[in-house]
């Protein structure tokens, strides 16, 4: 059986969809599943059972035998809490448990990273284990990835095959839970069905004119294709990006979206909450090299399609 944690969030969710699409029905999911408002993510999922986050580490002692492989998606990706004790325990630690397990059971470990470990970008955004010990995240949750980036990379002890992704900025169905935190893409759809505006955040850095700063935006059906590659192809370990390779303006995105709803575009720009604003990345890209070098050769939605896809059968269907 395949496990996936964090399977009621939105990345994990989209996982399972996949699995169960490539013929994967022996499924265990792990999560706090007490948030209703994420139940329409696993309702329609076929799975083996449920097992609650806070008694998973000890339930793999008594089922390791029948596990095949987890995806350890579950993590809390709020970028505008500053408690890195909340961040220590949820990331770092119960990450590390996992990873001991799978050290301890032979079993073969995929988890989920982060973009955010590269902070500014001034040490690029290259997958290189090398440079992984001197980046500087500029958020705990950032921060919190990184962590155990390093850690992971110290450890004598490995799963016999691994691979940390270090997902981009990644939109999609089943993120409307995330709230202030979804993509920008949800954002945009709820506020031109509502007054035909998109809001987006003015620039506060003299190099990067309003709605041109730059992220890697990658479809979360890329992301499931990924770790199905990943699951079937166990060979190479390591941490790897996982972007499309191609950043794109926020203005970008919103014009993708206008036309999707076939809608005329129209952008206001309004200035980026003070809590996040010396946190925030103008640009982030992702270089894909070392994915494709391991054999991964299947082309990536560009922002248009991807887009397009979200809002046309997700967005629009749910209203």
């Amino acid at each position: 059986m395949i496990v996936v944690t964090g399977a009621a969030g939105f990345i994990a969710s989209n996982l399972v969809k996949k699995l169960n699409s490539e013929g994967y029905k022996d499924i265990i999911l792990v999560d706090d599943f007490s948030n209703l408002e994420k139940e329409n993510n696993h309702n329609t999922v076929t799975y083996t059972k449920k097992v609650d986050r806070d008694i998973f580490i000890e339930w793999i002692n008594s089922n390791y035998e029948h596990i095949q492989f987890i995806f350890h998606l579950g993590a809390r990706t709020d970028t505008t809490e500053f408690d890195y004790a909340i961040f220590e325990k949820l990331n770092v630690n119960y990450s590390k448990d996992i990873w001991n397990k799978c050290c301890e059971f032979a079993i073969p470990l995929v988890y989920a990273s982060s973009a955010a470990t590269y902070g500014d970008g001034s040490l690029g955004y290259d997958d290189n284990h090398e440079i992984i010990d001197r980046l500087q995240p500029l958020n705990p949750y950032g921060e919190s990835k990184n962590e155990f980036d390093k850690w992971a990379l110290k450890q004598d002890k490995k799963p016999f095959f691994w691979a940390g992704l270090k997902f981009f900025n990644v939109y999609g169905p089943g993120e409307s839970h995330k709230k202030r935190m979804a993509s920008v893409v949800l954002h945009a759809h709820k506020q031109i069905k509502q007054n035909g505006i998109v809001k987006l955040f003015r620039s506060h850095n003299e190099k990067y004119n309003d709605g041109e700063q730059l992220r890697d935006f990658i479809y979360v059906k890329d992301i499931a294709d990924v770790c199905v590659f990943l699951l079937e192809n166990r060979k190479h370990s390591g941490i790897y990006n996982l972007g499309t390779g191609k950043a794109q303006t926020f203005k970008n995105l919103a014009e993708a979206t206008f036309r999707a709803l076939n809608k005329p575009v129209n952008i206001e720009y309004v200035d980026i909450p003070k809590d996040i604003r010396d946190k925030y990345q103008y640009f982030t890209e992702a270089n894909m090299n070392k994915l494709r070098s391991i054999g991964y050769h299947k082309s990536f939605n560009n922002l248009e399609q991807g887009v397009s896809d979200y809002v046309t059968n997700y967005l629009e269907s749910e209203l």
